[in-house]
Parts: C-alpha cells; structure tokens; sequence
C-alpha cells in the first residue's frame, strides 16, 4: 500500500518513522519554510527535513501528487481540499489528539489537560471535508501523570498512536473495521492559543484549573498575572499542597527568575495582585 503522509512539527515524527518501516512512503505533503527568529532565518519543517534525509518527494501544496492508496495526516495545520481528499483509494486517515468529537480544532491536548484532564485520548478518524468530524476509526484512552506537561503528554500519545495505526491498517485495507459515526451534540471546539490566553487571576481563579494551565502551556505560552503596577508577573514553575497553589519560581517583567520567597523578600513592598 503507498501512502502520503501530511504532517509538519516534530512531534508527528514518531508516526512517520513507525509507517516508513512498515509501508511505502511516496510523498509527504508539509508546511513551506518560514522565516525564524529575529534574523528570519528560513527554516524548514521537522518532516521536511525528515523527508529530505530519506530522499522522499516534499510538497508543499496539493497539486500534482504521486498516485497513493491512502493518506495518513498528523498535525499537518491546513484544511485538506475535497478533490485530494477524494483522491485515495482509502481516503485520508488522521490522527486527532482528544476523545472526539470532543476537543475539535487548533489545540486539543491543552484544552484537554485544562477542562477534562481525566479523559486523555487518541481519535483516528478517516477524514471528511469538515474540521475533525469524519468517522471514527478507533480510539484509546490515557491519563495525565503527575509530573506531565504539554509535551510529554502530546510525545506520549503519538508515540502510542504510531502503534494503534500499524496495529489497525491491515484491518482498514481490507475494509473490515466498521466506522463510527462522530455524535454531532457532544462536539466541543477548541480556538488557536495565543500568548494572553496565559493570563491568570491568583484571587478570583480556581487553583487546581491554575495549575492545570501551568501545565497545558508548558513551555508556551506558560502562565502570568499582573501586578498593581501594570507589571507582568510569569509563573515559572508552581505546585500543589493540600488544594493549594503554591508558587515556586516566578519571573517579573524586565528581570531574571527568582523564586517565590526571594520575590516577595525583595518586592513585598512594592506590589500588589
């Protein structure tokens, strides 16, 4: 069976080393470089790089793909036209990371971990022309660990994803998984994040949600509040001790990190929240 493959970031990379052992691999289809940094340096994509170093086709649009049996998208970041979806023999199967339908959308594992954290999961879905509402596939459950961020939980999933696809492509070729159909009144959606969508209240705010945050935007956009003065305040690093929240280390607009005591040793005076 050929397959394309749709992906971007490096962490959809175990999947596509898990595939390229087991199937052909004709094509991937990733995200054109972009400009990095304050020099913008044009930086290609971890799967472009991949792709690359195998000798692999590299698109960087839809048109003029090689001739594949079925395509297998993860984390790719673009909506994927009808005439391509229509194109394989099997269609467009793609890892989603969140039981669906709940969780739709740019980031499901960090709403996920904020709202639902005792239901962590992978949804393999074989893709329509609607956003991550195509049938289901299959799916399996996790659980958020102690000490999980939102990279090991989304490293954790993949991983344990790449193993689920293998396990069930035979099945799917010879059409003998039944598809379930997504219930459409149970759908949640979730939005692109940007860097305000850290901000917290430390008086009005739940604390265990808090900390959930901290560990949702982990390492970006991480978590801040702001100070009487207008002054940001990131919280670097925080815990829990019998339902409460308990800041480690902290950072105030301007300065290095510090930890809690040594700020308020030294702005006590100066600050309120």
């Amino acid at each position: 069976m050929k397959i394309i493959f749709f992906g971007t970031p490096d962490y959809c990379l175990p999947v596509l080393e898990k595939i390229y052992k087991y199937y052909e691999i004709v094509a991937v289809v990733t995200q054109s470089p972009k400009p990095v940094g304050r020099e913008k340096i044009l930086t290609y994509s971890a799967v472009d790089n991949w792709a690359h170093k195998k000798h692999i086709p590299i698109h960087f649009n839809f048109e003029k793909l090689p001739k594949a049996d079925l395509g297998i998208l993860v984390a790719y970041g673009k909506i994927i036209p009808e005439s391509t979806l229509n194109s394989f023999k099997f269609g467009i199967l793609n890892i989603h990371p969140s039981l669906l339908p709940k969780f739709r959308g740019a980031s499901p594992i960090q709403e996920n971990i904020i709202e639902e954290p005792e239901k962590i999961g992978v949804t393999i879905i074989k893709l329509d022309s609607k956003m991550d509402h195509g049938p289901i596939v299959t799916q399996f459950k996790d659980e958020l660990l102690p000490d999980d961020t939102l990279n090991s939980v989304r490293q954790r999933l993949f991983e344990r994803s790449s193993d689920s696809l293998l396990e069930l492509l035979p099945a799917y070729e010879k059409e003998k998984i039944t598809l379930k159909k997504q219930d459409e009144s149970l759908a949640t959606y979730t939005k692109l994040i940007k860097k305000d969508d850290g901000f917290i209240d430390l008086k009005k705010d739940d604390p265990e949600k808090i900390m959930r945050k901290s560990k949702a935007y982990f390492p970006w956009p991480g978590i801040w509040t702001k100070l009487s003065n207008g002054k940001r305040l990131k919280i670097l690093s925080c815990h829990m001790e019998e339902k409460n929240l308990i800041l480690d280390e902290v950072q105030l607009e301007g300065k290095g990190p510090v930890s809690w005591n040594q700020f308020k040793s030294a702005y006590s005076k100066d600050f309120t929240f």
